[in-house]
Parts: structure tokens; sequence; C-alpha cells
């Protein structure tokens, strides 16, 4: 498929010459290593600040879910522990958002020491200036490994994941003003979990992920990759009507567990890292092949509908559940590196203009 030149192209930030040496310098890392964590951006006490909550520790076993929660300040570039998001047990694939400044934390799921998995039902805000939560209305059909974006400020979508036994093509939409739910148009791609989407004024673009598969394969999994790539349009006048379509995938291989996120300033859809097998939570295949991260980035055009190119993150990563922007720089806070690595590192990178042309 041919791709479009992108309007803007990543940088590291420690490898940015308008970034200050000393600044650059700086690690920038959570307290301790994690992954498939939420987190968002909001303004917190000491300004714009990045918050991680729930998560799998560096050990990778069950007794690793988290429900940890830390405030990382960007100015500041260091990381502090905050409390815990309420509930008994650690909880992974969980989904986080910011709407007028208050941070909205979704779901996730358990993992008993027997192996068993259970799908949360748990909404709560966070308010960073106190550091306190709120307990909202459940979920109507608990998800974990969904996508989730807001729209207007003021509704949250959750779209497809995995709920106790298998996947849902639901649109659950969560209304912040009223603490209500209403149920959008379906999803109408094969029903999966660890996808990875974004929306730009009203434009949805949901990709990848992995389907449940009616027979085992022979390789025994359960589980594949999707290929698929659906776009939708929210109708401006009424937010549970989605008018979807299927689109074309860029010549890349399906992913698993992207960072993604809508860029409202370039009119793209970010789509960033991943593992190229689906996996168990310690980066274990369902095969039994290790997964292993991906640096590439993918971007689509939301007023064109192409696809648009964008050079490799420095670093492959994967095991992520969002991409969050603050100041025109993108951010991505734990995750895996090669070799199943749970990392402490906060990824920063920098738009920079890329007048490169067209590529294949």
């Amino acid at each position: 498929m041919r791709l479009i030149a992108a309007a803007a192209m990543f940088a590291v930030l420690a490898g940015c010459s308008t970034q200050n040496s000393e600044e650059a310098a700086t690690p920038f890392l959570l307290p301790e290593p994690i992954t498939n964590n939420a987190f968002a951006v909001a303004d917190g006490p000491d300004g714009p600040t990045l918050y991680s909550f729930n998560g799998l520790k560096a050990g990778k076993s069950w007794s690793d879910t988290s429900n940890a929660a830390f405030a990382c300040p960007i100015e500041q570039r260091n990381c502090t522990p905050l409390p815990s998001v309420p509930g008994d047990e650690g909880r992974l694939a969980s989904a986080a958002i910011t709407i007028k400044g208050k941070i909205y934390i979704f779901g996730g799921y358990s993992v008993a020491q027997d192996g068993s998995e259970k799908s949360l039902p748990y909404v709560h805000r966070f308010d960073p200036l106190t550091q306190s939560y709120s307990r909202l209305e459940d979920m109507p059909v608990p998800v974990d490994d969904m996508v989730i974006f807001g729209h207007q400020d003021r509704y949250i979508y959750l779209v497809s994941g995995w709920h106790d036994v298998g996947n849902v093509a639901l649109v659950q939409i969560f209304d912040t003003q009223k603490d209500t739910w209403s149920r959008g148009t379906d999803y109408p791609g094969t029903p999966v979990f660890g996808h990875a989407g974004g929306n730009v004024d009203g434009v949805i673009v949901i990709a990848d992920g992995v389907k449940t598969l009616s027979e085992r394969a022979a390789n025994g999994s359960r589980y594949a990759a999707s290929d698929e790539i659906w776009r939708g349009q929210i109708n401006p006048s009424d937010p549970q009507d989605i008018e979807w379509q299927k689109i074309e995938r860029p010549a890349t291989a399906p992913l698993y567990r992207m960072a993604a996120a809508g860029h409202a300033p370039s009119g793209h859809i970010l789509f960033a890292g991943g593992g190229d097998n689906p996996y168990n939570y310690n980066g274990i295949g369902y095969d039994m092949v290790p997964a292993e991260p991906t640096a590439q980035i993918m971007g689509y055009d939301v007023a064109s509908g192409k696809w648009v190119t964008y050079a490799d993150m420095p670093m492959a990563s994967m095991d992520h559940r969002a991409l969050v922007f603050s100041g025109g720089t993108a951010y991505i806070m734990g995750g895996m590196d090669a070799g199943q690595n749970v990392r402490a590192e906060i990824m920063e990178f920098i738009p920079q203009q890329d007048d490169a042309g067209a590529g294949d």
C-alpha cells in the first residue's frame, strides 16, 4: 500500500538538538518497573503530570499484579507513589483517560493463584489536586484490554475488549456529567482484546488486537492476531450513533497492545510499538513463542483517509495501554522491551517536521 509523508515524525527527547542537555541527561523513571498499566496526563499540584495506575511488576507472575499508582510531574522529572487504586486486588489491562482535569480509571482484570482471571467492573475518578478517588457507576459489562477514548470533553468510549470468557463487540459510553452509561453502535469488526485506537474530532480508528478462534490452531493456541482496521464517525448530534467502515491497513503485520492516541494538532491517529505475537500477561505467546516488541509507528491522517509514514521509535516497546501528549511531546510509561523485560523508563518523543516525501 502506498504511504504519504507524515506531517510530523518522532525523535527521542534525549537525542533532540532543541532539548536542554541537562534535562535530556536526567532519567525519567517510574519508582519501579511496571507494564500493562493504565496512564494519563493531567494538571497536578506541580503542573502537567503523568499518572500511572495498576499494572504488572517485574516478576510477571500472578502475585505481581498491582494496584499501585504514581505521579510523575513532567517539569520535575521524578515520580512519587500515590494512594493505591481502591480495591484489594491488583489488576491488569485497565484504562484511564482525563476529562476536564479529572482522571477516569476503568476495569482491568485480576489474576488468582490458580491462574483464573476475572474482568472487573470498577470505575473510579481520580482528582489530581486532592489525590483522592471517587467510586462511580460500574461498567454495565465489565471489560479489560479495551480501547478507550474521549469525545466532546464529556463522553468516554470503551470499544470491544475481553469480558471474563470471551471478547465482546460492545461500545459502552460513559457520560461524565451524569455518571450514567449508554450503548453505542456495536463495533462491527471481529471482537478483539489488546487492540489500539484513538479519536480526532469524532473520527475513530480501531486497529489490530487478538481474536478468539472457534477451534484451536495447529500450535494449540485459542487466539490469533487480527489484521482488521475500522474507522468510525460519531454523529455530532448523537454520541451513541457511530457509522463504521472497514479500511485498508498499511503494509505492516498486525500487532498487540500498541500505544495509541489521536493527535488533534496534526489530525493524525498514532499507533506506536506493540508485540509481534499474541501473548499472555507475562509476554509469552499463547503458542508458547515469546513475544518481541517493535519500534514502528503508524499514523492515520483523518482528513485524507491515508496512512502516513513515521520514523521508528528509538527503542522497541510493547504491552501498552495508552499514548499521551503534553505540550507537543508524546509519552509512554513503562511497558516491556526486548526479552519481555519490564521497564521503568518513561519514553518521550518530540514531533518534528518530515519533508522526506512519499514512501512505500
